[in-house]
């Protein structure tokens, strides 16, 4: 998972709950610029704890996995 993808994420949860671009930097003071960059996988100043934070004000958290030794479709793919 690249950062593009984290933002698009987060684009979604927003959506699926139904909130604006606006509301979310307005709950989280992040600026609607940077939530918006962000969601584009334009923003190159996000760091952890707004990440972090972003996701909790959308009701979730970021859970870390041990990684499967088997490789995915997508490692397959790439070794191709």
């Amino acid at each position: 998972m690249d950062y593009i993808e984290l933002g698009q994420i987060v684009t979604q949860l927003r959506k699926d709950g139904d909130g604006t671009q606006q509301q979310l930097s307005k709950y989280t003071g992040i600026s609607w610029q940077t939530v918006i960059a962000f969601g584009s996988g334009k923003a190159s100043d996000l760091g952890l704890r707004k990440f972090l934070f972003l996701l909790e004000v959308l009701g979730y958290k970021l859970k870390l996995t041990e990684k499967s030794r088997f490789p995915t479709l997508e490692e397959l793919q790439d070794e191709q």
